[in-house]
């Protein structure tokens, strides 16, 4: 018997983490604090590790693929947020449609860059 997997949780890091803690919860994530330098975001069944630790070249080259349902609705949710007037450094790229699906990207205000998106074919 195969044992079954239940989620993957990636550990990231943050320049300031009080405001990237903010970013997360007006993102729609709830913050479970786990250590004072530790919190999982939690949003429906998909979660994460955010922890007070920043590595330039680590946050510089980290990238977060999360698929949603429908990415039209989700980058119009982004857009209601006003995360670009409320946080420096946070940058909204609009839906692109490509073969395999659409897409719309954020970064956040440490720089890593989330990809939100839907696939046309379900075996990608």
């Amino acid at each position: 018997m195969t044992p079954k997997l239940k989620s993957i949780r990636p550990f990231i890091g943050a320049k300031n983490f009080d405001i990237s803690r903010q970013f997360y919860k007006d993102l729609g994530f709830e913050e479970v604090v786990l250590e004072p330098k530790l919190s999982l975001f939690i949003r429906e069944e998909i979660g994460f590790y955010l922890q007070d630790y920043y590595a330039k070249d680590w946050v510089d080259n980290t990238m977060i693929f999360m698929e949603v349902v429908n990415t039209d609705e989700f980058w119009n949710e982004l857009q209601s947020l006003g995360l670009t007037e409320k946080y420096e450094n946070v940058r909204l790229t609009p839906v692109k449609t490509m073969d395999w699906g659409k897409e719309c990207f954020v970064h956040d205000p440490s720089g890593i860059l989330w990809h939100f998106g839907e696939f046309f074919r379900r075996e990608i």
